[in-house]
């Protein structure tokens, strides 16, 4: 009697699998994880994840990451629960990141790991309590949330007892210096390249493509302006005139102003993605460099809008800079970030036994007023506003205003 031959044991996708894939069809000019520089603390491979993956999974489970569920973008979270966190708003960058990544045929997995962590360095209260920290902190050596993501995906993080914090790769770590002056490009990436591989350049244009968009739709949902305040800004006509186009009457007729703003704003969110890849495959082709290497040494960034859009994104950007981010009632926000860290940072840095004991030790390595900024900078807004109150005994002012 003939048997029948034994099944086949599952082959599974794994790391080998999805190097090789890289490698079929991604474009020369595209980092493959399979010729990464590897760890600053060597780890054995994984044998189903490639290394950017892993990257990836070990800044979603950070403690760091699940922060900026509670951690301002521009509307401190007791205005709404719909307005964006620096949770959401990461999210949105790695969706940006990967469509747009994934279409020029770069690295999508580097392109998502490295838009999840960029945000990971911001304090409290957004942007105004990184100007409030950088005042603290001016006699002390300042403080960027650029350079403090590094601080905190290379040292604040604790996931191993075999070294301080996430062991990230040496690619994504770099991808994570945005703007950062050559003065303060740390000395284990030099030389500094003229421009940061293609994959952190997507992630900065996504970067700003999100925040545009999400702001006009979270800046109308709070009536910092209206709608008709928007009637000169050419890209948020066009994505009107788009809108119209595809759904005859709706605008008009609709009395549901939350789904109204939001096709717009979606409407806006694809023409800034279409043309972000239009362009920056234009310039690709153009340039055609044959290696990230390459891609790296180029003056000019490759990924970018063509000069139309550029235009009116500026435009836009103006628009929101005068009415969300210059407006009264976000201004009192730097006010209230300002009395909080204030108060926290004095506090602390007289009793430093009041951190927890992690910090505590981490005095003695870095010096008081940097462990003292590090735990502030880690900080949800609302636990922030607790230990004020805890440490000082009344609530901070703008607090006791609101009732």
């Amino acid at each position: 009697m003939k048997h029948s031959p034994a099944p086949t044991p599952p082959h599974f996708f794994d790391r080998r699998a999805k190097e090789a894939r890289e490698r079929a069809i991604l474009a020369p000019w595209a980092m493959h994880s399979g010729l990464s520089l590897g760890r600053a603390h060597p780890e054995e491979e994984d044998e189903l994840r490639t290394g950017w993956e892993r990257d990836r999974d070990r800044i979603v489970h950070s403690v760091a990451f699940r922060r900026l569920m509670y951690k301002t973008q521009v509307f401190v979270n007791w205005e709404g629960d719909h307005y964006r966190t620096r949770m959401s708003h990461s999210l949105e960058v790695a969706q940006v990141a990967r469509s747009v990544g994934s279409a020029l045929f770069l690295n999508e997995t580097l392109c998502e790991a490295v838009a999840l962590a960029h945000d990971i360095g911001h304090p409290p209260f957004g942007h105004r309590g990184e100007q409030a920290l950088d005042a603290l902190m001016e006699p002390f050596g300042g403080f960027r949330h650029n350079a403090q993501v590094l601080r905190v995906v290379d040292q604040l993080e604790r996931r191993s007892p075999d070294y301080p914090g996430l062991n990230l790769t040496r690619e994504v770590r770099e991808s994570l210096l945005k703007h950062e002056s050559d003065t303060d490009w740390p000395a284990e990436f030099r030389p500094r390249p003229q421009r940061p591989c293609l994959e952190a350049q997507v992630v900065d244009l996504a970067d700003s493509t999100a925040y545009n968009g999400h702001d006009i739709e979270d800046g109308l949902r709070s009536q910092v302006f209206h709608e008709e305040d928007l009637a000169e800004v050419a890209l948020w006509n066009g994505a009107r005139a788009a809108v119209e186009a595809r759904h005859l009457g709706f605008l008009d007729s609709t009395t549901d102003q939350n789904l109204r703003v939001k096709r717009i704003a979606n409407e806006l969110l694809k023409i800034c993605i279409k043309d972000l890849i239009r362009s920056s495959h234009e310039r690709l082709q153009q340039a055609r460099p044959e290696s990230p290497t390459e891609v790296k040494a180029k003056k000019s960034m490759l990924i970018d809008h063509s000069a139309a859009l550029a235009k009116e994104v500026g435009e836009l950007q103006r628009f929101l800079y005068e009415h969300v981010y210059r407006h009264p009632k976000l201004l009192e926000l730097s006010q209230h970030a300002a009395e909080v860290l204030a108060g926290l940072f004095g506090a602390f840095c007289k009793r430093p036994e009041e951190m927890p004991p992690w910090y505590q030790r981490w005095v003695g390595e870095v010096g008081k007023e940097r462990a003292v900024c590090d735990y502030l900078a880690g900080m949800t807004d609302r636990f922030a506003e607790q230990e004020f109150e805890r440490l000082t005994g009344h609530a901070p002012a703008w607090k006791r205003a609101r009732g």
